[in-house]
């Protein structure tokens, strides 16, 4: 049997404005690091989560332990690497730490 390859999921365009509009909002305003921490105690607390959505919460939380610099958590969130790539598969974790009024309309993207 041969080991399985990982598949290499693109990051969609409207996803990655999302991201980097988030990084921006937490480097402006670090206090929003709290509505992702509230985010991730309230998708802890649902009983069936996928697998991948419950290692993004995992990682998350090594992300928080390992520091408390903003600097440090926005580098992780925009990271090419596993727990980068993890954490920005799932842009629900991210959600109201900025406006979603502010984000454009996925056909705006389309080109």
């Amino acid at each position: 049997m041969h080991p399985r390859k990982r598949r290499h999921r693109p990051t969609s365009k409207l996803n990655t404005t999302f991201i980097n509009q988030v990084v921006e909002e937490l480097r402006a305003d670090p206090s929003k690091i709290s509505i992702i921490q509230d985010n991730l105690e309230q998708y802890r607390a649902q009983t069936h989560l996928k697998r991948g959505f419950l290692l993004a919460i995992e990682r998350f939380d090594w992300v928080f332990e390992a520091s408390k610099d903003i600097d440090f958590i926005c580098q992780q969130i925009l990271a090419d690497d596993y727990i980068g790539n993890r954490l920005r598969r799932y842009p629900l974790l991210f959600k109201g730490v900025i406006n979603n009024a502010d984000l454009p309309k996925p056909s705006a993207l389309k080109r």
